[in-house]
């Protein structure tokens, strides 16, 4: 089977369904050998034939639609012996199958199923641990799309308590990659506590999609240059940052305060966002002192970086825009969707 189309089933999950599939099989056939002969041996219709074929296996104790012959009689008797004790096993089978859960587990497969073929445009969560878990916090107060990918049966109650879409495997498998959707995600989160297990995920993943963006933590500055060499274009190291943030708490809290209200996406109160100019933007050949985007729209260019990736901290009013410049702004969510309504305006054709 295509290693990109594998259906990504638990063993439980398979043998339980397979059982199921065997035990309908099973009475199906049953019930053809019943009727076919009651049919053959006592000239019965279809009907009639099935009939006897249900009440023989089922052991209901229904009275003969006519007086059997010998041989009808020989052939019930053997349809009761070689049939009844294998019928009764099936339905059990089923009954248990429908009453313990696992149809239930199959629908819910089967669900996930799809919703994993329509993704789209999504982010990949590989590791549900406390890095994981605030991503994924982060992505949905954001009101991204992602799908997660844990191997930790312990973490599924946490996963589906959130309404998390969660795919149960290794993310350095290729087929788990595929099975959530990486041929058409827009990026991938590694966040595993191994930091070697997180090579091995870069490193696929990477092979997988050569273009995509992808985000590791590590716990130890010397991972760092190996993740950034397996493929990795950010490498975040947790302890760094709180470190870095701890100081900041220190020494600057007002400034502290101002990043907590820039970064936190629940009250929307600022934001920052990357504007890229379209080619055929009026902003395109003019300085930032020209098109005025704070008196316009209201917020606050941080950097610009040009189309060859150099990067302008605090551009002077001189600035001058060119197509796929990238503009760091800080606004409002009202204020920055007004800049990028105003970065897609066309200049007027001369007349």
């Amino acid at each position: 089977m295509d290693r990109k189309k594998r259906p990504f089933k638990s063993d439980v999950q398979q043998r339980a369904v397979r059982q199921l599939l065997i035990s309908i099989t099973v009475i199906i056939f049953l019930l053809v050998i019943g009727t076919e002969g009651y049919r053959w041996i006592e000239d019965m219709d279809f009907i009639n034939a099935l009939y006897m074929a249900v009440i023989t296996l089922s052991t209901v104790g229904f009275g003969e639609i006519k007086t059997l012959s010998p041989e009808g009689r020989l052939f019930t008797i053997g349809l009761i012996v070689g049939g009844g004790g294998l019928a009764a096993y099936t339905l059990s089978t089923i009954i248990s199958y429908l009453f313990s859960g696992e149809w239930r587990a199959h629908w819910e497969y089967q669900k996930q199923k799809r919703m994993f073929e329509t993704l789209s445009d999504h982010y990949i969560i590989c590791g549900y641990g406390r890095v994981g878990k605030h991503v994924a916090s982060e992505l949905e107060a954001e009101g991204h799309s992602f799908v997660i990918i844990d191997p930790d049966e312990e973490r599924d109650n946490d996963i589906s308590e959130h309404g998390y879409l969660c795919l149960k495997g290794d993310a350095s498998d290729e087929s788990v990659l595929y099975a959530a959707g990486i041929e058409s995600a827009r990026g991938v989160i590694v966040a595993a506590n191994s930091d070697a297990v997180n090579v091995f995920i870069v490193l696929t993943a990477r092979s997988i999609r050569p273009d995509i963006l992808i985000v590791s933590r590590a716990n130890y500055e010397e991972s760092e240059v190996k993740l950034l060499r397996a493929g990795a274009n950010r490498v975040m190291l947790p302890y760094r940052l709180a470190g870095r943030r701890m100081v900041t708490m220190l020494v600057r809290p007002d400034i502290d305060d101002f990043l907590d209200e820039v970064s936190d996406v629940s009250g929307l109160e600022l934001l920052l966002e990357k504007v890229v100019i379209p080619a055929d933007s009026l902003l395109v050949g003019k300085t930032l002192s020209e098109v005025q985007l704070h008196e316009r729209t209201g917020v606050t260019i941080l950097a610009c970086k040009s189309p060859t990736g150099a990067l302008n901290k605090i551009p002077s009013s001189s600035y001058k825009i060119s197509a796929n410049t990238q503009l760091i702004a800080l606004g409002t969510r009202e204020q920055l969707l007004s800049l990028m309504k105003l970065t897609q305006t066309k200049p007027e054709k001369k007349s």
